[in-house]
């Protein structure tokens, strides 16, 4: 999975799970925070959004469907074509990418 899906995926699973938007998302992987605002990402320079539990991200042309159960949260990357799963934890989010085989781990 790209990393700007996955920072939209950790952005949006945070802001149902939370039911507030955060302004950035903090890779620990990058050591980096990336502005988010208005379902634009601002280092990616794009748009993403959706309904229900389809999300696109106008930047990468991508689809994903994510669905949320309490804090626990899973979809598919149709854009990767793999499966990705995770749990946010208050502003918190870890998501295990199935295409990259490990965990990745955020901040809202």
């Amino acid at each position: 999975m790209r990393e700007e899906i996955r920072r939209m995926v950790a952005y949006e699973a945070a802001s149902r799970v939370n039911r507030q938007r955060p302004s950035s998302v903090y890779s620990y992987d990058r050591g980096r925070h990336t502005s988010i605002g208005s379902g634009y990402d601002y280092e990616a320079g794009a748009h993403f959004g959706g309904s229900g539990s389809s999300l696109y991200h106008y930047g990468t042309a991508s689809h994903l469907n994510l669905s949320i159960k309490g804090t626990a949260f899973s979809g598919y990357d149709y854009d990767g074509g793999h499966h990705f799963s995770g749990l946010v934890n208050g502003r918190s989010v870890q998501i295990y990418d199935y295409g990259e085989g490990r965990y990745f781990n955020y901040s809202v």
